[in-house]
């Protein structure tokens, strides 16, 4: 069997509804995520595997690259449209709010900013938690906003 026979031809979305600009709203996010992770690993609080033997939601948390990446790649090759995305980021904003910012949170405001010795240094880092939060806000909205566009009269 070739390859090519085991792609089907057709795909789920004949329209997805995403534009160019669209990608900025996943670049952004991606950039800001990584740079959070490694301010995990510079504060040295709230890390684990594959940086400590522990596994904790810091590990779980790197999840999202492959996710991201798998994500893409069904975007490409159209089997994904914006009500996809806008449900990812929707999801992955009620997350990164409940990890860092609700009354529930694991990595509250204070850790992110107390083990920085400079303030300002601790509260760039919290800015970039809430800039983080923003930015898959910002993309969700985008993308049911692109969704609802591009939705057939019948709602779907």
């Amino acid at each position: 069997m070739k390859r090519r026979d085991a792609v089907p031809i057709e795909r789920p979305t004949d329209d997805t509804a995403l534009t160019r600009g669209f990608y900025l709203f996943v670049l952004l996010p991606t950039v800001l995520g990584v740079t959070h992770h490694v301010d995990h690993v510079i504060r040295g609080n709230h890390v684990g595997w594959p940086i400590t033997p522990e596994v904790n939601p810091f590990t779980y948390s790197l999840a999202i690259y492959p996710l991201l990446a798998i994500s893409l790649f069904l975007t490409v090759t159209r089997r994904v449209d914006a009500r996809y995305w806008a449900g990812f980021f929707a999801f992955s904003a009620g997350m990164l709010a409940y990890f860092h910012v609700s009354p529930w949170a694991v990595e509250p405001p204070q850790d992110v900013m107390v083990p920085y010795a400079n303030p300002l240094i601790g509260y760039l880092a919290f800015g970039i938690v809430l800039a983080l939060i923003g930015s898959v806000v910002v993309g969700s909205l985008y993308g049911f906003v692109l969704w609802r566009r591009g939705a057939a009269p019948d709602g779907r």
